[in-house]
């Protein structure tokens, strides 16, 4: 039987390059997206596209589920829902800190929470999107930062505690990505094309990542070529963090 996913985040950007890659290896996928532009996605049989917020209650619970009635298991939760803020700490209000929260920290672990059990009987994974902010002090993301921490931690013990169940839990810490996540960014800073020049200028291979390339390292982490891995945190930053 074919290997089924379950990915948060899928309508645009590194979640929707890791569903194109996960069918490309085979797997049918549960793609999640409070967007619309989820459906795009849909392939009869393969990608199941689920619109649905990740910060209500009911939806880690019913997604697992809805994976499991459509594909009969669950192989894999892509953890990558997410929102980026660029604010320094003293303009940072506790509206902005609370959403971060409920957006990127509360729904990785409740979806985890949801699927492991699933997980434990396929020898499952979980790949969570963390972020080089979570590993190294960022100007002007405290916020951000603060929540990718978090997932970089969650990403550990929760490949200690499940281990011994079969389960591996990994993550990727991507630097700056191409995607249109990062163009909204930019277009808030006063000069975007100075802005954009610091950020080539901190990765040393002089470009940013590609989504494909973040989605080629969570499909890696989620095969059998890396049975051996859990609780690591794999940087798809351009060299940015080995400076």
């Amino acid at each position: 039987m074919e290997p089924s996913a379950l990915v948060t985040g899928a309508a645009r950007g590194i979640g929707h390059s890791v569903v194109t890659q996960l069918r490309k290896a085979g797997y049918r996928v549960i793609a999640l997206d409070r967007a619309p532009e989820v459906t795009d996605l849909a392939e009869d049989g393969w990608i199941v596209p689920l619109i649905a917020d990740v910060t209500a209650d009911e939806t880690p619970t019913a997604a697992v589920d809805r994976a499991v009635s459509e594909f009969g298991q669950l192989d894999l939760l892509v953890n990558n829902a997410a929102r980026f803020l660029r604010r320094p700490a003293l303009e940072t209000s506790d509206e902005d800190f609370d959403a971060l929260i409920a957006t990127n920290v509360r729904p990785a672990f409740r979806f985890a929470r949801a699927a492991l059990p699933r997980l434990a009987e396929t020898n499952g994974c979980i790949v969570n999107t963390a972020s080089i902010s979570g590993l190294i002090g960022v100007p002007n993301q405290v916020a951000y930062a603060m929540t990718k921490g978090a997932i970089v931690q969650l990403t550990r013990q929760l490949a200690v505690e499940w281990a011994a169940r079969g389960v591996r839990i990994n993550a990727v810490a991507p630097g700056a990505v191409d995607t249109g996540f990062m163009d909204e960014a930019r277009a808030a800073d006063p000069d975007p094309a100075a802005s954009l020049a610091v950020t080539l200028a901190n990765h040393p291979i002089g470009r940013m990542s590609t989504p494909d390339e973040v989605a080629r390292a969570i499909v890696f982490l989620a095969s059998p070529e890396s049975a051996g891995i859990t609780g690591t945190i794999l940087s798809v930053d351009g060299g940015y963090v080995a400076r």
